[in-house]
């Protein structure tokens, strides 16, 4: 009598939190995803080297850069937007799921993205205070 109320007991506590398992285990997913899309965001923008926005400064070996000091500009501050918009999103997961894991993973991206983006403003300073 007493095991069956315990398995009972045990199955209606694992029916009550299947939701929120449910729940965390896709924002975990999201937020993965989230994660990889910022680091995609710092790979493309890594060989946006501000001293090298012009190209007689290259190597044989450089890549081609064929963008003007403006153009490399506003794609520095493109991809900053698009690295806070990840933080911003990743923040509404732990305002929807007050979960402590949740949290944790959301306060993970937005560290990342807030350096990434310091990272890149520091591209974007460097290059207004280059001479053309």
């Amino acid at each position: 009598m007493l095991n069956n109320l315990f398995l009972i007991g045990a199955a209606f506590l694992f029916l009550i939190t299947m939701e929120s398992r449910i729940k965390r285990k896709h924002a975990i997913k999201s937020l993965n995803q989230l994660r990889v899309i910022s680091h995609v965001i710092d790979m493309h923008q890594l060989t946006k080297d501000p001293y090298m926005h012009n190209a007689s400064k290259a190597t044989k070996n450089s890549p081609v850069r064929a963008y003007t000091k403006f153009e490399l500009q506003r794609y520095l501050d493109y991809c900053s937007e698009a690295s806070e918009l990840i933080g911003k999103v990743a923040a509404l997961y732990a305002q929807s799921l007050p979960d402590e894991v949740i949290v944790g993973a959301v306060n993970e991206i937005e560290v990342l993205t807030t350096g990434l983006s310091r990272k890149i403003w520091q591209k974007i300073v460097v290059l207004q205070n280059l001479e053309t």
